[in-house]
This record gives structure tokens, sequence and C-alpha cells, in this order.
């Protein structure tokens, strides 16, 4: 039999996290529906943290705080550079 104590097991988890970009687009879809301006909310909730921006409707609420604020924005950014390029001076 050997000795195994001392050799470091790999545990994985297979993470189903939710990409930014499919909850902004699920949020921004919720808040259409329920008659709100989802731009202005999303961003009022980017700004301030305040989940009572966004709509608690489809889940909208509870799939935008699976994310940190920072990981929303890098998406926006993402997608804005990817769609316009890189500003020039």
């Amino acid at each position: 039999m050997s000795d195994q104590t001392n050799q470091t097991v790999h545990f994985r988890i297979q993470n189903e996290r939710t990409k930014a970009g499919d909850v902004l687009v699920q949020v921004y879809k919720a808040m259409s529906e329920k008659g709100y301006d989802p731009v202005n909310q999303i961003v009022g909730y980017l700004i301030s943290g305040d989940p009572t921006y966004i709509t608690s409707y489809n889940n909208a609420r509870y799939l935008i705080r699976m994310l940190e604020r920072d990981e929303l924005l890098e998406e926006l950014v993402k997608f804005y550079i990817s769609n316009h390029g890189p500003l020039e001076d």
C-alpha cells in the first residue's frame, strides 16, 4: 500500500456561474417588460450598489446580485470596445 498522505489532491467543482453579459441581457428584458428605462436603472445600480434599482420581476434582482458590479462594468467596457474599436486620440 502506498503512502498517499503526502500528496495533494486536486478538487474541482464545476462552476455554473452565470456570465455577466447574459445577466445584463436578462435584467434589461425584465426592466423593459415592467416599463422601466433599463439603461437608467442599471446605471443607477452600478453607481450606487442599491439593488432596489433593479426589479425583482423574473428574478432580475437576484441575478444581478450574483455578480460583482466590477464584473458587470468590465463586461460593458469589453463589449463596447469590441464593437467600436479602441478610441483614437
